[in-house]
């Protein structure tokens, strides 16, 4: 995934003819963040990702999707397919098909156990989270909230908030964001 990610980043950036100290000055990331990342030394969280997709005019769900193989079903090979996580906390799987710029973007994303408290952000538009398994810490403004199998958030991005993993188990969830490009 983050070999995807990476390649994707690298490739967007070049073809729409910015620099990494471009992407950095609209994202408010280090250039040499952005640059391990394209190199693939560093994996990224979905806030970084949601700051660079949006500097590039594109949703977060670019990065995940085969742009050689467009599909409007999607079927995972493997009910119980192997989870490569690297450096990052988080696993996000694409479950978008190809349209351009979508209104949302569904993804299945796993969380690690045992993750510190997270910072709050915003970002344009709305998520939705549904949980499917495990216990799932969302911070909305000032609010802490644990949500377990069949909770769900639903929250306009523009208010500070985030979510994280701080039980022994790992969670899973449905992952829906919608944005719009200003």
């Amino acid at each position: 995934m983050a070999h995807q990610i990476g390649e994707s980043l690298k490739r967007l950036r070049r073809e729409q003819k910015k620099t990494l100290k471009q992407i950095a000055e609209k994202t408010g990331l280090s250039i040499s963040f952005l640059s391990q990342v394209e190199r693939l030394k560093s994996s990224v969280t979905i806030e970084s990702l949601t700051k660079i997709a949006e500097s590039l005019n594109v949703s977060p769900t670019y990065f995940f999707n085969d742009h050689d193989q467009p599909k409007s079903v999607i079927r995972r090979k493997k009910p119980n397919d192997q989870v490569d996580f690297q450096q990052s906390r988080f696993s996000y799987q694409s479950l978008a098909g190809d349209i351009p710029n979508p209104d949302f973007e569904p993804m299945l994303v796993t969380v690690l156990p045992n993750q510190e408290q997270v910072h709050t952000f915003t970002h344009n538009g709305q998520e939705f989270i549904y949980v499917l398994s495990g216990v799932l810490t969302v911070m909305y403004e000032e609010e802490e909230v644990d949500l377990t199998p069949g909770d769900s958030f639903h929250v306009e991005s523009s208010k500070p908030h985030n979510w994280y993993n701080r039980t022994d188990d790992v969670v899973k969830m449905v992952y829906v964001r919608s944005h719009s490009f200003e």
